[in-house]
């Protein structure tokens, strides 16, 4: 291996590192001076004023008051809703919200907002999650591949049409993009709007959040106790992530396939740009070493007309 070899090896690795740490600051500073403010603001309600104030009106002494808070916490985290005079429970383990849960198990988004709290429910979950998780990825792949191949399938049919193959593949590849632009991250905010009373920008932060399986949990759906939730809510939002996380795949591979292509290009113009440069050396070098070679010959023939000639002016 040469000396330039070695040293763009190690270039290479040391360059995205000092990249990705570059990233990860850029990102904490930029999260520290949008939300740092905001987080005051928020916490200064409750000051420790709020505090003397809500301790007073309870009664309660401070060890009480806490352990009181605490209960209400984990009252919510179990599903019981204690905002209205009449305690009610949230039913997040019903059926619907159990397939949902399984649907982030297995995608691996993980919103945290809803957890196993027994001993057997997560033991049953840690083993359904090692079975899952590779079933999900398999099926993800598979789905993108199908994606693909109708991608593909649909590019070969317009090139022939068209003769022109590259424009179609640009062609389908955008349309590709933007049907599912439309179908998982423009539309869904619409439903997410009218049942979750959610902004438009929510529903796509939502979107991107969960179907690229970051899963933050500040967003999840059919959680709110105010807001009436339809049956089949939970299962067309679960379907929707699924179809939704193999577009993601599907545009992955149409990138890595236009970098390529990309590359490709790069490779096929060097190698031209190599065999010109090649060929010009190669002609000039000829073109020098032509006359060289030419004028031996010359004297030789002029040599051997004047041997022709003499023994004719003997005779």
């Amino acid at each position: 291996m040469s000396p330039r070899c070695s040293c763009r090896s190690v270039a290479a690795p040391l360059f995205l590192t000092l990249l990705y740490v570059s990233l990860l600051l850029a990102g904490a500073g930029i999260f520290w001076a949008l939300e740092s403010e905001t987080e005051q603001e928020h916490a200064q309600p409750i000051s420790q004023t709020k505090w003397d104030e809500l301790r007073n009106r309870s009664g309660m002494e401070p060890p009480q008051l806490e352990a009181f808070i605490k209960d209400i916490i984990e009252a919510y985290k179990t599903g019981i809703n204690l905002q209205q005079n009449a305690t009610s429970v949230l039913g997040k383990w019903k059926f619907a919200g159990s397939f949902f849960f399984c649907v982030t198990v297995v995608t691996t988004i993980g919103y945290g907002n809803l957890s196993p709290s027994t001993t057997g429910g997560q033991i049953f979950c840690i083993f359904y999650a090692l079975v899952g998780i590779p079933l999900n990825l398999i099926l993800l792949n598979r789905i993108g591949q199908w994606m693909s191949s109708w991608v593909h399938r649909c590019s070969s049919v317009l090139g022939k049409r068209l003769s022109r193959p590259r424009m179609a593949k640009a062609l389908t590849g955008s349309c590709a993009l933007g049907l599912g632009l439309l179908l998982f991250f423009l539309l869904p905010p619409i439903l997410f709007n009218s049942i979750e009373d959610w902004s438009y920008s929510e529903g796509i932060y939502y979107a991107f959040i969960t179907l690229s399986t970051i899963g933050f949990g500040d967003y999840v759906i059919g959680i709110n106790p105010d807001q009436y939730y339809p049956p089949w809510y939970k299962n067309v939002v679960a379907l929707w992530i699924l179809f939704g996380m193999a577009w993601l795949a599907l545009l992955i591979d149409l990138c890595i396939r236009f970098l390529k292509d990309c590359d490709d290009i790069c490779q096929c113009c060097g190698i031209r740009t190599r065999k010109e440069t090649e060929e010009l050396s190669d002609s000039s070098q000829d073109s020098n070493l032509q006359p060289v070679l030419q004028e031996p010959t010359e004297k030789v023939e002029m040599s051997s007309n004047s041997e022709d000639v003499k023994p004719e002016i003997d005779d």
